[in-house]
């Protein structure tokens, strides 16, 4: 499946895509509708973020989802990969494949995890959001790259930050090398969680300036809201990733409906995004 200008069929939504606010990242249009690239992440690795226009029920087995992994898989210039995914389970368990054998292990078992990582030319690796922070990297000389999916649970946890050292440790990236790119999720003033949830936080050892950082009352009187996307950019940082290489789309999934999945505005009925990401062959040695 391409996604050339001859193969592209117009969308209905075409005329209301949100107008992106940073030159990082661009729409691209798919035989389905949109997606969503990140600029300096597309000079050192294939990727795309999804829309809500591929269709991917929650919960949908491989019968239904199998082919909306291969059509995002297309879009990203992955068509030929392999696909290699985890069963996703709000946690912080990162797993990073460095060989063919392990990656076919992974793509068979489907293990518990919320962050992958190869360092495979030829595979391609993703994550499902539906509010939650999709988080792409690789190294600027695209010998690996990772896919994450950080939710409150993650970000609590510091998921952003425990793969890139894995990568470092697995894949013998350097974070000072890393681009990243956050993708469409939750917005800071969308995201209310109460005040239980920063007293986690707190449990957790964040100290008190990345709380006043990432917790705020959108208006007095008003339950905490979370920024998830600073969350996870303080943690990268703070993992060795340089700032100017963070790249955050800034689009919030609860107010972009219908073109954005979300689990906060539609409850059990809303769909699932993808982003997926993969190695150009011509990784630099």
């Amino acid at each position: 499946m391409g996604h050339d200008s001859s193969s592209y069929q117009a969308n209905p939504l075409e005329n209301a895509l949100p107008t992106l606010n940073t030159p990082a990242f661009r729409w691209v249009p798919t035989p389905w509708g949109h997606g969503l690239r990140c600029v300096p992440l597309e000079a050192v690795a294939q990727h795309v973020f999804t829309t809500a226009q591929l269709e991917l029920p929650a919960g949908a087995d491989d019968a239904v989802a199998g082919p909306a992994w291969r059509a995002a898989a297309a879009a990203a210039g992955l068509g030929e990969a392999s696909l290699c995914r985890l069963r996703q389970v709000h946690g912080d368990h990162v797993v990073v494949v460095g060989a063919d054998e392990s990656c076919r292990a992974v793509a068979a078992a489907r293990p518990d995890g919320d962050s992958l990582g190869t360092t495979v030319p030829g595979v391609a690796i993703g994550v499902v959001v539906a509010d939650c922070v999709p988080l792409l990297m690789a190294d600027v000389h695209g010998r690996g790259v990772a896919a994450v999916h950080a939710g409150w649970r993650g970000t609590c946890a510091s998921i952003a930050a425990r793969t890139v050292a894995q990568m470092c440790e697995s894949g013998g990236v350097r974070p000072e090398e890393l681009v990243v790119a956050i993708g469409p999720s939750i917005g800071r003033d969308d995201y209310e969680v109460g005040e239980a949830l920063r007293d986690q936080f707190r449990a957790t050892g964040h100290d008190a300036a990345s709380l006043a950082r990432w917790f705020h009352e959108p208006r007095p009187g008003a339950s905490p809201c979370l920024d998830l996307w600073r969350a996870n950019r303080d943690q990268l940082e703070a993992a060795g990733v340089r700032a100017e290489a963070i790249h955050v789309a800034g689009l919030s999934t609860r107010t972009h409906a219908p073109l954005l999945a979300s689990f906060r505005r539609d409850g059990a009925r809303a769909g699932r995004m993808i982003a997926i990401i993969g190695r150009y062959c011509r990784a630099t040695p």
